[in-house]
């Protein structure tokens, strides 16, 4: 099958678009013929070889934990879905080989859910991870309640504009951190957008003079510094970027691969309640331009690449 893989740590330069050997299923996965998988930030994290002492790389890796496509084989023991049915899916394993940047991959079914019929597949791609990252955070790191005030940061990114959505389905107030040219895409999620840089904290509480109840925390750095200052009595924080949130008590997060949270937002999807703003989108056979795109950090919802028709 084509694919996407690289055999060593590197830059863009080292994916390597050609052969690769069609993945075998286990009797609880299933085959599917990827139809697009998004790229996110830890793709070319890991292809850089940041995430090494976490994950074990067994060369040569294909890229990729985001997909849709549709089902060509479940295995013996499936019977969830069955031949043709369309699924999402954050495919990801306990170490890095057998990616979605590939015609075919072999999708545990405790990674998938049901493609929302009303998404294109380029925009089903970018759900799974930047979705639960966003779901499992307000839910289970954050306990987001009705009325609330939310911070978010890089509201206008993938994980932060689905963040932004679902906490205003919860019921709560969102103030956004984005760039100025970003500013109308986050109110239209239902944001309230402020700019970047010095005098964020006292943008944010020109609009939120007691603190905010919740910060989720996706860049680190001065943003996790400035969350901290802006948090009420009570307040909650969260960071799926700076693991020294856990010095001002509050969560370092990585998203879970979870079936039934994963089927909830694809309700949602289907609903309306939820969408996937598209970047932009790159062949398979372009692969390294995503990455670099990717790289550049300034990416508004999710940057797709797709696999065949």
């Amino acid at each position: 099958m084509k694919a996407i893989s690289y055999s060593r740590y590197g830059g863009p330069e080292v994916l390597e678009y050609g052969e690769v050997r069609e993945p075998k299923i286990g009797p609880d996965a299933v085959l599917v013929r990827v139809r697009a998988a998004a790229v996110n930030p830890v793709d070319w994290k890991c292809r850089e070889g940041y995430l090494d002492g976490m994950i074990e790389s067994v060369f040569p890796v294909v890229p990729g934990w985001d997909m849709s496509g549709v089902v060509v084989r479940p295995g013996v023991s499936v019977t969830e879905y069955a031949e043709g049915d369309e699924v999402i899916g954050y495919v990801r394993e306990d170490f890095l080989s057998r990616g979605t940047f590939a015609e075919y991959v072999a999708a545990p079914v405790r990674t998938l859910a049901r493609k929302p019929q009303r998404l294109s597949f380029e925009e089903a791609a970018g759900l799974p991870l930047a979705g639960l990252t966003a779901y499992q955070v307000l839910v289970k790191a954050l306990g987001v309640k009705r009325g609330e005030t939310v911070l978010v940061h890089a509201a206008a990114g993938g994980v932060g504009s689905i963040a932004v959505q679902l906490a205003r389905h919860f019921g709560a107030r969102v103030i956004g951190t984005a760039s100025e040219r970003n500013h109308d895409f986050v109110r239209k999620l239902g944001g309230e957008p402020v700019s970047y840089g010095e005098g964020l904290a006292d943008r944010v509480r020109g609009l939120a003079p007691e603190g905010v109840d919740a910060a989720f925390d996706t860049v680190g750095g001065d943003a996790l510094q400035a969350s901290v200052t802006l948090l009420a009595p009570g307040g909650r924080l969260a960071s799926i970027a700076d693991p020294e949130v856990l010095a001002y008590g509050g969560r370092y997060f990585w998203v879970r691969p979870d079936a039934d949270d994963l089927r909830r937002l694809s309700d949602l999807a289907e609903q309306g309640v939820v969408s996937v703003h598209i970047d932009e989108t790159f062949p398979l056979e372009r692969a390294a331009d995503a990455h670099r795109r990717s790289q550049e950090g300034r990416t508004r919802g999710k940057i797709v690449v797709t696999v065949g028709d």
